[in-house]
């Protein structure tokens, strides 16, 4: 692990997004509340959640963090599902990885809950969207 114990404490905050791709009889199950596992969007949200705050366990030389605030958003269309993530601490250092985590763990428990009626789901374009650091006043 990269030693980060002479680094200021900072605001930090991440954003990422990323998306998978339905079966339009698909997103019409997950619009009726129709998968048999339950509510798509609702348990995606909470994973992602989760994931967020289990980074540093999933990624062997992530810091382990102390997150302020996770969001995360999921966005039904017609041919699929968008997973945004906003994570945020007061840390030395970033929390990229951790709204990455959101994003992905969110992404495959939609295809987990789905996959008895969609093969052909496609995950991607899972991606830091921004990251920034403001100096503690």
């Amino acid at each position: 692990m990269v030693d980060v114990g002479d680094k200021v404490v900072q605001r930090r905050t991440a954003r990422a997004s990323g998306r998978i791709a339905l079966a339009r009889s698909t997103v019409d199950l997950i619009r009726e509340n129709q998968i048999k596992k339950g509510d798509v969007l609702t348990v995606a949200q909470i994973a992602g959640i989760q994931a967020a705050k289990r980074t540093g366990e999933l990624i062997p030389l992530c810091h382990p963090l102390v997150l302020d605030s996770i969001d995360v958003q999921m966005e039904l269309s017609d041919d699929g599902v968008t997973a945004a993530s906003e994570v945020r601490c007061d840390g030395r250092t970033g929390v990229e990885m951790e709204a990455l985590t959101a994003v992905s763990a969110s992404l495959l428990t939609i295809y987990d809950m789905c996959k008895a009626v969609d093969k052909r789901m496609v995950l991607g374009d899972i991606r830091l969207v921004s990251k920034d650091k403001q100096e503690m006043p």
